[in-house]
């Protein structure tokens, strides 16, 4: 039995039908109210921050992802998250599983380093404290032999189901939508992007090889970054018309974000798309050389095609 705790969000979804078709039929998805993915799933409904109800969700199970979601907001990410991933930890401890962390960047460094599986935590605001938290808990207890983990790092994704990332909500949802193109702080400087398919198969891959854990893991994306203005010029030939964008500075981020609450929440990101956001995967990479990744061309054919 693998379990997917956090089920039915993009990722969650794509790896129970990656899972399903190459590694087990025994899923057990988990969240307040799941949904199948697979005929054959079981749902389990669980509230993550209910210790007992966590603990009997992961009961029986050989590998646990944690990719549950939340809101983007600062609070509750605070108040929620660590508690969830104390819950997860001490389920996965007790029951003997292993445990498979879907992480994001938010606690590395908002400059243009590259960032590797070595990068140092550079905490700047409340949401990356939050995420630096979270996988220190686990590396602590990988580091002290208590549990059997790895942690799945991404950065910002993309997805034919479509995501709440900031690509995808300013620029290619609004591609779909015949709106208004918004590129946050430059349109020159080049962004890493995953694909949510190449995510959840990666992350897939890497959990069910036994030598891949108690690490940290980048998941793998093209390594032939674009600009933003290269992304919509690209866009731009796929829909075959012109795509004007505008491009939305700092102050103006912040003047929006006076009366609306979700813009205002963006506001510890923004300070990243100020320079190139170099995510290298190459550990991946040479450990799986065969695995087929999606260049952003064939992405963003995708997304577009689909109009979503």
């Amino acid at each position: 039995m693998q379990s997917i705790l956090g089920a039915n969000g993009p990722v969650a979804t794509t790896l129970a039908k990656e899972l399903a078709l190459h590694y087990t039929t025994e899923i057990r998805l988990v969240s307040r109210h799941p949904k199948k993915v697979n005929q054959g799933d079981e749902i389990f409904a669980a509230d993550l921050l209910d210790a007992n109800a966590t603990l009997k969700a992961v009961a029986g199970s050989t590998v646990s992802y944690f990719t549950a979601g939340l809101p983007m907001d600062a609070r509750q990410w605070k108040a929620q998250f660590p508690t969830m991933m104390r819950n997860v930890i001490r389920a996965c401890q007790q029951h003997q599983c292993k445990l498979v962390f879907f992480d994001n960047t938010y606690m590395y460094a908002k400059n243009a380093a590259p960032q590797t599986e070595e990068s140092p935590f550079v905490v700047t605001g409340s949401k990356s404290a939050t995420r630096a938290q979270m996988a220190n808990m686990l590396l602590d207890e990988i580091k002290q032999g208590r549990i059997e983990a790895m942690i799945c790092r991404a950065p910002e994704f993309y997805g034919p189901r479509g995501t709440k990332s900031i690509t995808h909500s300013l620029i290619l949802q609004n591609i779909t939508k015949n709106r208004a193109l918004r590129v946050p702080i430059s349109d020159r400087t080049l962004r890493s992007l995953i694909w949510v398919p190449d995510a959840a198969r990666a992350m897939a891959l890497l959990a069910n090889t036994p030598d891949a854990y108690q690490q940290t893991r980048h998941l793998p994306c093209d390594v032939q970054r674009m600009t933003y203005q290269q992304l919509i010029a690209l866009a731009s030939e796929i829909v075959r018309k012109p795509l004007p964008y505008s491009v939305v500075k700092r102050w103006q981020f912040w003047l929006m974000g006076l009366y609306k609450p979700a813009v205002r929440e963006l506001a510890e990101l923004l300070p990243r798309y100020r320079y190139d956001n170099i995510f290298v995967s190459d550990k991946f990479k040479q450990r799986f050389p065969s695995f087929t990744i999606t260049t952003y061309k064939e992405g963003i054919e995708r997304v577009l095609g689909d109009g979503h």
